[in-house]
């Protein structure tokens, strides 16, 4: 099921969402936060299954532990730093979904500041007033390159992997 709605791109999803509910700021956390579920859904899983198998796993199941207790306490705690990434990322892809669809009108309604919306409103000037249309498109850019920074110093620092 997870790989069907992978195989949707998650703006399209967005904004069918987003056109059958209408504008607004819910809205559109609602439609941008139901486009992306399917890739947390993947990452939770993979990491579930690579987690189940180590030898700690076994030995608390050797023991006799309740499947539960397993659960939570050493496999949901071993899935987080994947997950912590994945949601910096995620962020990321989210102001660029709402800013998306801000520009093409499904966005947060006017007189609120959507960048999406700033960026459709210096479109028509961008002659005459190319600063109505630079400082959003900056302020974008400089917050998901922040972010996308964030999430890669996250998965380096939770990466038991890396070599340090």
């Amino acid at each position: 099921f997870v790989d069907i709605l992978i195989s949707i791109p998650s703006i399209l999803l967005a904004i069918s969402i987003s056109v059958t509910l209408g504008g607004g700021l819910r809205n559109v956390m609602i439609a941008v936060g139901i486009g992306s579920i399917p890739s947390y859904a993947r990452v939770m899983r993979a990491s579930v299954l690579s987690i189940k198998e180590l030898q700690f796993i076994e030995a608390a199941r050797a023991l006799g532990t309740r499947k539960r207790h397993i659960l939570l306490r050493h496999i949901v705690p071993n899935t987080l730093a994947p997950i912590i990434v994945q949601a910096t990322l995620g962020v990321a892809g989210a102001i660029l979904a709402a800013a998306g669809l801000g520009f093409i009108g499904l966005g947060i309604e006017p007189p609120n500041p959507e960048w999406g919306a700033m960026l459709n409103a210096g479109r028509q000037f961008i002659r005459d007033y190319p600063h109505m249309s630079i400082y959003p498109g900056v302020a974008i850019m400089i917050t998901i390159l922040s972010l996308n920074l964030l999430g890669d110093g996250l998965r380096d620092a939770l990466d038991p992997k890396m070599d340090r």
